[in-house]
């Protein structure tokens, strides 16, 4: 789906879906693979297409994505529902929705470069992965980072590299990205982001304290467009932003 479609949708609706919090149908842990295919086949169209998610990349990544290996074993009777879930840490792993609406939101064709901030438990860099051909991520938290780079790698994510560090800075020697994605909230846009997109890049990062907008900036040229597109609650960005 275009931005100008995905502007379209009513926003008051937008925000009831991104700030859900509602319990899904699963009513306890997937017992067999055919079962976790249905739970996940059944998020896909319940929480992602049904919302007006439509970009055919975006939404097989979805489907291909083993979301129950990304939460801690205690939580995976929950890992289909739509909700953000805890993953240690203070941190969490993002709703479904909210996940595919911030990668359709990059506008990635295939066979980009793209830097993540804030690796959390892989899952959203595991659905980058699916559609760019490099990622990189960077995690704040060392153990999650190191969690996170085991898991990939045992998933067979090769084109995915994870490092702990403050993604405030990005990752210069990687840089010009085609797509950065923030998975938690700052208080502005860092600037060492901005400036390491690719002309034509778009950053996708939610911005706000209490009251949080999630912004597509877009580099053109030495200039940067930015819109705010998603009212959306994330945890906060730490680091040099903070400071």
């Amino acid at each position: 789906m275009t931005l100008s479609r995905l502007m379209r949708i009513p926003s008051r609706w937008l925000a009831f879906t991104a700030l859900s919090c509602s319990p899904g149908s699963a009513s306890g842990p997937p017992t067999d693979a055919a079962a976790v295919e249905r739970a996940r086949a059944r998020m896909v169209a319940e929480q992602i297409e049904a919302r007006g998610v439509r970009d055919a990349r975006t939404i097989q990544a979805m489907k291909d994505v083993q979301r129950h290996l990304f939460v801690p074993e205690a939580q995976r009777a929950s890992a289909y529902e739509d909700h953000p879930l805890p993953i240690g840490h203070g941190q969490t792993i993002s709703q479904p929705y909210i996940v595919a609406f911030m990668t359709e939101a990059l506008g990635l064709e295939g066979g980009e470069t793209v830097l993540e901030v804030g690796t959390g438990s892989g899952y959203q860099a595991a659905v980058l992965a699916r559609i760019a051909s490099r990622v990189y991520s960077i995690e704040i938290v060392e153990p999650l980072a190191a969690e996170a780079r085991q898991r990939l790698s045992r998933l067979g994510y090769s084109n995915v590299e994870v490092r702990a560090g403050d993604g405030y800075l990005g990752w210069p020697e990687a840089a010009p990205f085609d797509g950065i994605m923030v998975t938690a909230a700052a208080p502005r846009v860092p600037e060492p982001l901005k400036e390491q997109l690719k002309d034509g890049g778009r950053l996708v990062i939610p911005v706000g304290d209490e009251l949080q907008e999630l912004m597509l900036v877009t580099r053109r040229g030495s200039a940067f467009e930015e819109r705010r597109i998603l009212p959306v609650r994330f945890v906060p960005m730490t680091g040099k932003v903070r400071r």
